[in-house]
């Protein structure tokens, strides 16, 4: 079984060379590396000559392209049975491919497998963790199962999806999270490319689990994904959104849907990525989606936007007072009404009755927040990179 590790990249040699390593470094040898170059200053094609491996595969594009663009042309250039999507700055675990081809062919090639994964901030990048962290991530619900390996229910899978279209995680949409069937991506071919949307990852899990007939739940991680400098994950973390926008090159696709015109409002272009997925979804789909009743929450949508907007004013300081009056004029009356008024007297009268009761933006955010409070394991330690991790945890030991 022939397995395809998608690596797209962009000014990241560095961190590259770890991800890379992390493949050269398993105990399984069918396998291809597809390194899609967007457009790098650095010389990475001089550093995958150096590899003379012809197992590792590399292309340059002409000029910088959005991610979601980059990442499809990673895929049309693999030819395994399986794909897997790392991030430059990911890496596998020891025993991937070992472990992924037994399962796959004991479950008789499922359509994909759904895994968890370690997550590794290095030093300095997440805000209150000055010496990094590493935490095994896992949100969703079936992993609870004490058991060992299981196909999912598709009546399970599909509530999956109809939570993502409610503005609700009930998954981890990351790709890291999932070996894919070319057997399985080859039938979703009539519907455009399988990554489509500011979010690719965002759209492309959901069809997943809305279209797979057999999904194989493996309860232990199998990646290592990476918060590195100059990572979309660190301007998240950061509260640096228009930079991590730029870092993806995605930013024309957030306005350029005529379709959700009446829908959009300034806020937070993740809010946003995540409703242009779940509209493509929708629109792809409209077959699976009616017979299913799964829609796309509009109205949840504006909520979680208008939340983000005066909570980050008031609260965090995250948005001006100029990006509210921004907002007010999208809203409709009944929103300013019934959401911008309370949020706002709520706000003005908070550090007089803070003691005694919550804000009306902090009870907002705390029941009706998207992502859930989803339990992890921490790992003891500190680590110099995330080679360094790859070489001295081994999740499946």
């Amino acid at each position: 079984m022939k397995i395809s590790v998608l690596l797209p990249t962009r000014n990241r040699l560095t961190l590259l060379r770890y991800a890379v390593e992390s493949v050269l470094r398993q105990d399984y040898d069918d396998w291809e590396v597809i390194i899609s170059d967007n457009h790098s200053e650095e010389d990475i094609a001089g550093y995958v000559a150096g590899l003379n491996d012809p197992r590792v595969l590399y292309s340059r594009t002409g000029t910088s392209i959005p991610v979601t663009e980059n990442w499809n042309l990673a895929l049309k250039r693999s030819s395994g049975d399986y794909i897997v999507m790392l991030g430059d700055d990911d890496c596998l675990t020891k025993g991937y491919f070992r472990t992924v081809s037994c399962l796959a062919q004991e479950y008789r090639f499922p359509d994909f497998l759904y895994h968890k994964a370690l997550v590794y901030a290095y030093p300095g990048v997440v805000p209150g963790f000055p010496d990094g962290y590493l935490r095994e991530n896992a949100c969703a619900p079936f992993f609870n199962r004490p058991d060992g390996p299981f196909l999912l229910d598709p009546r399970t899978a599909r509530s999956l999806v109809a939570g993502s279209m409610n503005f609700r995680v009930l998954f981890d949409f990351n790709m890291q999270y999932s070996l894919i069937s070319r057997r399985f991506m080859e039938t979703l071919k009539g519907h455009g490319d399988f990554f489509q949307s500011p979010y690719p990852d965002y759209y492309a899990s959901n069809v997943m689990f809305l279209k797979g007939k057999k999904v194989l739940v493996y309860p232990k991680p199998l990646v290592i994904i990476g918060v590195s400098p100059k990572s979309f994950g660190y301007y998240f973390s950061n509260l640096q959104e228009e930079k991590g926008v730029a870092f993806l090159g995605n930013t024309e696709q957030l306005s350029s849907d005529p379709h959700l015109s009446d829908v959009i409002l300034p806020g937070t272009a993740m809010n946003t990525s995540w409703l242009i997925a779940m509209e493509l979804l929708r629109r792809n789909y409209d077959r699976e989606c009616a017979e299913h009743d799964l829609r796309v929450n509009y109205l949840r949508y504006r909520f979680l936007q208008i939340l983000t907007v005066y909570y980050g004013h008031y609260r965090s300081g995250t948005h001006t007072r100029e990006q509210v009056a921004l907002l007010r004029k999208s809203m409709k009356l009944w929103e300013r009404i019934l959401i911008g008024w309370p949020l706002a007297l709520g706000a003005s009268i908070g550090p007089s009755i803070g003691k005694i009761a919550p804000s009306p933006g902090a009870f907002f955010w705390k029941h009706f927040t998207p992502y859930p409070n989803a339990g992890v394991r921490s790992y003891v330690g500190k680590y110099e990179n995330i080679l360094d991790v790859f070489e001295r945890v081994n999740p499946l030991a």
